[in-house]
């Protein structure tokens, strides 16, 4: 968001500088070195409505890098790893009733199709989802995503904010059996690069390792910048020999790990052996959070190990772990009124993060959005 900014700035016309507070800009985009392979700190990927990304990419005259792919989803429920995601599977799927069902499919159907709909943003995601899906719907398919990624928080999460997930994920299918994602050749590394080359090129200056030392605001708005809370991250990052399982993503339940889902990266960019990322989402206070690195590698491990019964230590290359304590905020009920503007009462001083995006995720697409929007903010 903060080398949008700077980009659309530098096209108005301002002078622009940086503040990093990293090595390396880039942010939640950025790439890390596993290995020698270049590979994305957390997982990212491209979806038919990130409108935003793609008139960037063109803008920076990088669209040609952008590549779509025939991906698959999976749902690991009862010691089973199931095809999810279509029809299909969701008929073939053992245990809900029929009724449990077709409940589910109208559900994530109509959440596709529907343009707007302002009335979830006073309802809970948990009560929402009951009354769509059934509470049979919500314990089989919802409560173990909602509990594993907010703990806690996960009966007030905002209706508004799951809509808006399903909604665009489900508008990213080439037809109603096959989904369609998007990366970046060469990762997000790629337009990281381009955006600072254009801001550089155009007089902006990055300053890297130099965070920002305060900020002085009055006391009633950091009041509503600390009501936020904010889920941390441990993100278990795995080099495997072997493949996991054909799926992008697997949605897990039901099973002791406390982990919402598995994502085999290499299912959509290929970058050589297998990356397999595997995210604890959890507020900072867990305990788990806390846990060292080795303990998460092998509680992850085994998680995969269920998954697919044939993976072996002997295929573990090589993992690491990426931490964040603001990787996700807890979007309640009634957010939107909880955020404060994003323009502050200092002249010209505008402040955002990716709880601003809110009912939309935490995605490139977002960044872009809102980091032009405040650069064109500064001339009026």
């Amino acid at each position: 968001m903060g080398l949008a900014a700077a980009y659309q700035a530098v096209l108005d016309g301002h002078e622009v500088d940086v503040l990093e507070a990293n090595a390396e800009p880039g942010g939640m985009a950025g790439h890390f070195d596993f290995g020698g392979t270049s590979i994305e700190r957390f997982y990212h990927f491209v979806c038919r409505a990130d409108g935003p990304t793609f008139q960037l990419l063109a803008e920076l005259g990088i669209a040609e890098k952008l590549r779509w792919k025939n991906t698959s989803m999976g749902f690991f429920s009862g010691g089973r790893l199931n095809r999810w995601g279509d029809p299909i599977s969701l008929l073939r799927l053992r245990g809900p009733s029929l009724i449990t069902k077709l409940r589910y499919g109208l559900f994530v159907l109509l959440c596709t199709r529907k343009k707007q709909w302002p009335e979830l943003e006073t309802t809970s995601a948990k009560d929402w989802i009951v009354r769509w899906c059934g509470t049979d719907g919500y314990e089989r398919f919802w409560r173990d995503l909602l509990q594993y990624k907010f703990y806690e928080y996960a009966n007030g999460i905002s209706a508004a904010w799951i809509w808006t997930r399903i909604k665009r994920v489900g508008s990213s299918r080439k037809s109603t059996m096959q989904e369609e994602l998007g990366y970046i050749e060469g990762g997000s590394q790629t337009l990281i690069d381009a955006l600072v080359s254009a801001i550089k090129s155009r007089g902006g200056r990055i300053h890297l390792n130099s965070p920002a030392q305060r900020v002085e605001l009055p006391d009633a708005w950091k009041r509503r910048y600390d009501a936020v809370k904010n889920i941390g991250i441990c993100c278990v990052i795995f080099k495997l020999k072997r493949s996991v399982s054909p799926h992008f993503w697997v949605n897990v339940v039901d099973t002791s790990h406390e982990i919402p889902g598995v994502i085999e990266f290499t299912n959509l960019r290929t970058v050589g052996p297998t990356i397999v990322y595997v995210p604890y989402y959890m507020p900072v206070t867990n305990p788990k959070f806390r846990w060292t690195d080795e303990v998460m590698i092998d509680d992850a491990f085994d998680c995969l190990t269920k998954l697919n019964p044939q993976l072996v230590r002997e295929d573990l290359i090589e993992a690491k772990v990426a931490r964040l304590r603001h990787a996700q905020p807890v979007c309640e009920v009634g957010f939107a009124e909880m955020l404060p503007p994003v323009q502050t009462p200092i002249r010209g001083l505008q402040i955002a993060d990716t709880c601003f995006y809110y009912p939309e995720d935490r995605g490139i697409a977002e960044s872009v959005r809102l980091g032009r929007e405040m650069a064109r903010a500064t001339i009026e």
